[in-house]
């Protein structure tokens, strides 16, 4: 589970870092970042519970 989280993670920084980049692609960075942002802190949140 550890490591699916770990996978999301990177995927979703890597599609922020694409949209700061591609020049037009703006709104993929801001979803990257709610991505990323959304599955740190459930990843925070499961790993309080157990």
């Amino acid at each position: 589970m550890l490591t699916l989280i770990g996978i999301l993670l990177i995927i979703w920084l890597v599609l922020a870092v694409l949209g700061f980049v591609i020049k037009g692609m703006f709104w993929l960075a801001i979803i990257g970042i709610v991505l990323f942002l959304g599955t740190a802190a459930w990843a925070m949140l499961s790993r309080n519970k157990s």
